[in-house]
């Protein structure tokens, strides 16, 4: 099978194309024919050798890629068969291997593909969507009316945030650039704040839950605009180690998170793309031989929506 393998941290001339053996498959993993692959900072963040790269270590050959979209091919789980149409994030935060046309995947990460949604769109709809949905269902439980600031709701996590937030009735600020602002407004978002022009702190005030991908002092201009006892949510940044200690001294929940793979997690966000009410931007696609080209894009933090690589 054709795939990208990554011959040593770096820059993207460590993506090189190589054809390796289709992998075999245990009891509960499926076979997947690869269709479409998200990409997402971490994949760029580990192949310059930071990121997830402690998981990559020794293996060989080191394959990248953890979102996909594919079909199956062969089944050892009563969860699917030879045929079904399926995408999920892959053994996050260990080692996926999807950058390839074939991938061994656990079937409890995976849910069926809504027949409606293409495989581009399905498999932008994975770690950054998990991430909005876990933030918000696992550490924030959203409420109708809550006030809910989304911080680069432009972006990969970001805009299914803003999504998730107003499917739960809530009031949602989000920061973006101003060529964003009508694409944050499209969302449903209540509020674009251009963070080049404006610090959002000057505006917004009684918020109830924050989603922060940023970190840094994005956490303390945060914390002033937040209600007592709201909470703030961190996606791991490498500026957020103090969010907690932070947000109590002003009587606030500060939590860090990380993603992790989820069929039943998955089925939720299915459920919501077959009925309309999640819609993926799928802004830049590329070919499986343009991986380096795909990592360039996501690297600029500029791309609006999701990245994603067609095999």
């Amino acid at each position: 099978m054709k795939a990208i393998i990554l011959k040593d941290f770096g820059g993207i001339d460590q993506l090189q194309p190589a054809e390796l053996p289709v992998p075999g498959i245990s009891e509960g993993e499926v076979l997947v024919a690869v269709k479409a692959i998200s990409i997402n900072p971490v994949d760029v963040k580990t192949r310059a050798g930071k990121g997830a790269a402690a998981q990559f270590k020794g293996a060989d050959p080191m394959i990248l890629g953890w979102d996909m979209a594919g079909v199956v091919k062969e089944s050892k789980s009563p969860a699917f068969e030879e045929g079904d149409e399926v995408f999920g994030m892959v053994n996050f935060p260990g080692q996926g291997k999807v950058y390839a046309e074939y991938v061994a995947a656990p079937a409890d990460q995976l849910a069926v593909k809504p027949a409606g949604v293409s495989f581009p769109a399905a498999a932008a709809t994975t770690l950054s969507a998990l991430t909005a949905w876990q933030a918000f269902a696992d550490h924030s439980r959203l409420r109708a009316g809550q006030r809910v600031l989304i911080h680069a709701a432009a972006g990969g996590v970001g805009h299914f945030a803003v999504q998730i937030a107003k499917l739960a009735g809530c009031y949602v600020v989000g920061t973006a650039s101003a060529e964003n602002k009508e694409f944050v407004l499209g969302l449903g978002a209540d509020v674009h704040i251009d963070y080049k022009e404006v610090p959002f702190e000057e505006i917004v005030k009684d918020i109830d839950i924050v989603l922060d991908t940023i970190g840094g002092d994005n956490i303390d201009r945060s914390l002033k605009v937040m209600k007592k006892g709201g909470t703030i949510i961190c996606i791991p940044s490498g500026a957020n180690e103090q969010v907690a200690e932070k947000a109590a001294a002003k009587g606030m929940k500060g939590v860090t998170m990380m993603v992790q793979s989820s069929g039943e997690d998955m089925e939720h966000l299915a459920s919501l793309l077959e009925d309309g009410t999640l819609k993926p931007e799928v802004s830049k696609l590329f070919p499986l031989e343009k991986m380096g080209e795909a990592h360039q894009q996501v690297e600029t933090g500029k791309t609006r929506g999701k990245t994603v690589v067609t095999v």
